[in-house]
């Protein structure tokens, strides 16, 4: 898996700055019912935006790294309790990614 440049995770920050957050992750953290949603989600959307609903910061950044490992998502930007990732699709992506 190849990393993002800058100037492409600014690129996504300014497409993701619009979107609402689609996916709430609560108190319980990543359940069943969320990583359900979440890959339904993911299915649908290249770029989403994740609300976490957890106040310990060292849980909020275990299950973001969940979150990237589990799906093959690039991380893009962490404001507060919004988190924005990244997943091209295979085949016909829609967002297409600057070269560098």
């Amino acid at each position: 898996m190849i990393k993002l440049t800058n100037n492409q995770k600014k690129f996504l920050r300014s497409k993701g700055h619009s979107l609402e957050p689609i996916v709430m992750v609560g108190q319980h953290g990543l359940s069943e019912s969320v990583l359900v949603e979440l890959k339904a989600t993911m299915e649908k959307h290249e770029l989403l935006k994740i609300k976490i609903r957890i106040d310990k910061r060292e849980e909020k950044q275990k299950i973001i790294a969940k979150i990237i490992s589990i799906y093959n998502a690039y991380l893009v930007q962490v404001i507060g309790n919004i988190v924005v990732i990244y997943r091209g699709f295979d085949e016909e992506p829609q967002i297409i990614l600057p070269r560098k």
